[in-house]
Formats: structure tokens, sequence, C-alpha cells
């Protein structure tokens, strides 16, 4: 039996009045989501514990089968761990986003969902104009887009600080880092702001009229991670697919490979193409396979309708439909579930905990179709309700 998780991130959403009282999930047309609930099981999983906060981090560790309450450490050690980076007990690694911010407001977490090239010149030049590397136990380094990773070796936890995309359309100076080690964060992003300003990227940028990345914003702080292997758990050979450090770190510490697409980039205009192809190529040799798209949750935190229903359409169309074909022309026996990690309601453009819906297909008829189409509602109209999110990773590797 081979397995494939299609991960959504952010799909699920809340009713919103301009689609008629519909979630996108309901308005897109998503014809191989819905083949996979009809012919398959769907119900609802609490991806996020309560009582923690709603992070992709949190939630994916539960959809891949580790409960977040005994492992979480932070999104930011995971993603430091996809660059390479070894962080030993008294490490911490921080989020450094590239971000922009206009009359003091911040006005785009992603910086115009800015590309890896230009982002790597931007953190290398400020690594230099800042003599970060001079700093004591301080590295900062370049990672995907506009996420990237700074490390403070052998230091003391405690700084409060603030994910950037919550914020949206308020003032930056009000969500500025407070604890331990925020004179030094607080320094750090107003000088970038100063060099950044001025950049020929950022001016280039702003004369083809995208968001310029005028700024770094730390936060997340984590501590080196560690997780028992999935192999170890499930006995499969996994590998993940993914555009976003966080996730490649997280399969990484799963133990598994981490296979990189050329032109996969964590936006709506990302390798499809490319994901499919590795994803099967993948299952020559490996019994699970995760394949995760960023689109809808990017989407989702730009309050950007249109583009969040497109993006679960591609997720649809230009992923798991190719996929599904893929595996049936190769005549394997096989397991494929389709699921959000988290909602991402485009009225908050943020995430929730809300039970999202999940939906598995076999090939070979050894679950009882639902006859459902694939949505929160119809999703929560099975009542198989799942409360300890972690445990349908075990029920959907049998």
């Amino acid at each position: 039996m081979k397995y494939i998780v299609v991960l959504g991130d952010g799909m699920a959403d809340m009713p919103i009045p301009e689609l008629g009282g519909l979630t996108p999930l309901q308005k897109a047309k998503t014809p191989s989501m819905d083949f996979v609930a009809q012919n398959g099981r769907l119900g609802l999983v609490r991806t996020i514990p309560k009582g923690m906060a709603p992070s992709s981090d949190t939630a994916n560790l539960s959809v891949l089968g580790y409960d977040p309450e005994l492992y979480y450490t932070s999104r930011s050690s995971l993603e430091a761990t996809s660059l390479g980076l070894k962080l030993s007990e008294n490490d911490l690694a921080y989020r450094c986003n590239l971000l922009t911010i206009k009359d003091d407001i911040m006005l785009d977490h992603s910086a115009g969902e800015i590309t890896t090239d230009e982002a790597k010149i931007l953190i290398e030049d400020l690594v230099k104009e800042l003599n970060i590397d001079s700093i004591p136990g301080v590295e900062l380094h370049a990672g995907t887009s506009y996420r990237h990773s700074l490390i403070l070796r052998d230091s003391t936890p405690g700084a409060i600080t603030h994910p950037p995309h919550d914020y949206i359309g308020q003032a930056w100076t009000n969500i500025l880092p407070s604890g331990t080690h925020r004179e030094l964060f607080n320094d750090l992003m107003k000088k970038s702001q100063e060099f950044l300003a001025t950049h020929e990227i950022n001016q280039k940028r702003i004369s083809d009229g995208k968001n310029p990345a005028n700024s770094i914003w730390i936060w997340a702080e984590g501590t080196a991670p560690s997780l028992p292997s999935f192999y170890g758990k499930y006995a499969k050979k996994g590998a993940v697919i993914s555009a976003v450090d966080l996730i490649k770190g997280l399969g990484l510490c799963a133990g598994f490979d981490s296979i990189k697409v050329v032109g996969a980039t964590g936006t709506l205009n990302t390798n499809y193409a490319g994901k499919v192809a590795a994803a099967l190529e993948a299952l020559e040799s490996h019994d699970f396979v995760y394949v995760h798209i960023e689109a809808p949750d990017e989407c989702s935190h730009r309050g950007n309708i249109e583009e969040k229903l497109l993006a679960i359409e591609y997720v649809d169309q230009r992923v798991l439909a190719p996929i599904i074909e893929g595996l049936n022309k190769r005549g394997w026996t096989y397991s494929i579930m389709v699921m959000p990690d988290h909602p991402t309601p485009i009225s908050i453009r943020t995430h929730t905990d809300e039970p999202v819906p999940f939906a598995y297909y076999r090939s070979d008829g050894s679950v009882t179709p639902s006859g459902r189409t694939f949505d929160e509602k119809n999703a929560a109209e099975t009542a198989d309700y799942i409360d300890a999110g972690y445990g349908l990773m075990g029920e959907f590797i049998k």
C-alpha cells in the first residue's frame, strides 16, 4: 500500500457573505476532493489542541501523527532545521520575515511574495551592512521567499514576539518585541529599515508596482526540535514535498527525505506539475509522501477571496487529480488523504483552532464511502469526529 497526503494549507474557512454564505471549499469546483470524500471516509479532526496557538507547526505536527503538547518547539526551529542549521540545547531560533511597512503600518507580511533570489541578496547585504557576523552568538541565514532564520547561540529564552500576519493594517510600533533580547531585536529591525529603504532591489520593486521588502521582523522563539522517527512509529519510509521551510524542517525532523522541486514557491503561482511528478517519483522508493501546498493560506492572509477559490481549485485540479491519475496508471494499491491543516478565515486573515475536514480513500475499497462532497458542513454532518488530531494518521495508515 502506498500512502499520500495532499495538504492544502489554510483551506478551511467560515461562511462568506460575498459567496452567498458559502465557504470557499463549498464554492470552489473540487471534483477530485469530492471523489475522495464521496468514495472514502469524511469527517472532522481537531489539529490544534485546546489552549494552544493555531500555528502551522502545531497543526502539521498533528496531521503527521505527533502530539503537539509533547513535541511542539516552534516553527522557527523547524525552519532552521530545513536550512541545515544545527541547534544545540541552549541555542534559540527565530523567524525573520522580510515584510513591507508603509506609513508606520504593517502592510504586507510577505513583501509582495518576494522571490527567493531577491530575498537572498537582501539578507546577505543586510548581514554585511549591519555587521551581524561580528555580533557574538548572532547569525542571520537566508531561507525561502520572505521566510528567514535568526539564530542566537548559547542564549536565554524569554523574548515576547508577535506574528506579523496577525497585525496587517495595524501600527507595527505597537507590537515590537519585548522580554529578553528586545534591545537587540528592535535595533536590528530599525537599522534594517534604514538600509533596505534605499536598496536597489527595493527601488526596482517599487518602480514595478510591487511591495518593497523594507524591514525585517523577528518573531517565534524556538528551541532545538526532537521527534521520534515516522518510520519508527508507522514502519513507513517517508518523503516531504513543500516550498515552505517549516514543513521541510518538520519532515526532516521526522526522518523524511525532503524533495526539492524547482519553481516551488509557496505562492499561488507555484510549480504544481513539478510537485506532482516529484510525488509520484518519490513513491517508487517511499511508502508515504506528504505534499504540502501553501497557496490557500497565503491568499487568506491577504484577504483575497477570488485567489483563495483559485488556490483551492489548483490544489484539486493541478495536484490531487493528476496524482490520483498517476497512482491508477501505475497500478498501485494506495490510500490518499486530502485536508487542510487549520482554518484561515478570510474575514480575519489569520489562523483559528476550529476542527477541519479530512477525507481519505483507499483503492482497495476497504473504506466505507461517505457519499458526501468535501467541505466543512458535510464533514460535520457525518458525525465522524477525531478530537485528538494526532490520532488520525494512525487510522489512515493501516
